[in-house]
């Protein structure tokens, strides 16, 4: 198998044309970026709304793992069936599934901020904005960029099954594989796929570090607990 891999990657061919290679990265990428705006856009704001005033947060719990448990292959075939276009129906499945983990990073880190930290911000004169923007989102970035870097992870491994419907991206590599018993193929897929995965996940650990404030961060390290109470 890994000489099939071997030689599958070191095909020229492979790496040629709207089939090759670049250009199905470039499909896949193109896929996940654009579920991941759509998502962030829908839930970053709600996930504000309901972790700042605690409205609907039952509600939104139980709909979020609601929609973890939809079928990902099922959601996008049944709204293939329902929508015309492939491209489209491809990508609000993809978006309904990014939606959960932000929305959950988003309200958690909301809900992570300590009430005497809240309440020195209204001794201080804040208003609800200024107390959301000023305090409480730079103190939940952490948990809300862990929650879109997980969203990324759904997304580079669940766009393969575009490929179901007719799309394009990495997971041509694994469907068309498969069609023709090509196993050096489909391994080639695999392999493709969890690399982007991992950079990806390495890019967005960079950026999570970057962005999160530096008293935020000493202040997370200062409540992890120590090997010596771990082990106690």
């Amino acid at each position: 198998m890994i000489s099939e891999i071997g030689d599958w990657f070191s095909d020229p061919a492979n790496w040629r044309g709207a089939d090759g290679v670049p250009a199905r990265l470039i499909e896949h990428c193109a896929y996940v970026g654009i579920a991941l705006v759509l998502a962030a856009i829908i839930a970053i704001p709600l996930g504000l709304f309901v972790g700042h005033t605690g409205r609907g947060a039952t509600l939104l719990v139980g709909s979020g793992n609601a929609i973890r448990a939809l079928p990902t292959l099922g959601l996008v075939t049944f709204l293939f069936l329902l929508i015309p276009k492939s491209t489209v129906a491809a990508i609000i499945g993809l978006v309904v599934l990014a939606i959960p983990p932000i929305l959950a990073g988003t309200y958690a880190g909301l809900q992570a901020v300590a009430d005497d930290v809240v309440d020195a911000a209204e001794g201080m004169g804040m208003r609800g904005m200024q107390r959301l923007w000023q305090v409480e989102v730079p103190i939940s970035l952490p948990l809300l960029l862990g929650g879109i870097r997980n969203a990324v992870l759904q997304l580079v491994a669940t766009a393969a099954v575009a490929a179901y419907v007719g799309l394009g991206g990495l997971g041509r590599f694994l469907l068309d594989g498969l069609a023709i018993l090509d196993y050096g193929e489909v391994a080639a897929g695999a392999v493709l796929t969890t690399a982007l995965a991992i950079v990806l996940d390495v890019v967005l650990a960079f950026g999570q570090r970057l962005l999160t404030p530096k008293g935020v961060r000493i202040a997370v390290k200062a409540r992890r607990p120590s090997a010596k109470e771990v082990v106690a």
